[in-house]
């Protein structure tokens, strides 16, 4: 999967839904929160906040001060690791919906 990330002179933000296949559900949660923090601290993280549904599937929240520190993320190894190896861990593939802000 290669994210496609709209372009855009200013902040992007997005929601991502994870539906964890119910054997590996355990390890995707794990593995998602380890990315946290570390995706925290990068150039030009906003917020980045993971929750878990009541159903069981894991959401996150990611706002960015632009589309290029986006593609620097997606581009780290762990980051390029994930993306190669992520269905072994979802039932399905990510659903990714692009928000844009309504006023400010």
């Amino acid at each position: 999967m290669s994210i496609a990330i709209p372009s855009s002179a200013g902040p992007v933000a997005l929601v991502g839904v994870a539906r964890p296949r119910p054997e590996r559900a355990a390890e995707l949660a794990a593995l998602l929160h380890s990315f946290v923090a570390p995706t925290r601290a990068e150039e030009g993280s906003v917020d980045y906040v993971l929750h878990t549904a009541e159903n069981g599937d894991l959401v996150f929240y990611e706002r960015w001060r632009s589309a290029d520190d986006l593609a620097a993320h997606l581009a780290l190894p762990h980051m390029r690791d994930f993306q190669d190896h992520r269905m072994e861990y979802l039932a399905e593939d990510l659903q990714i919906r692009w928000l844009t802000p309504v006023g400010n």
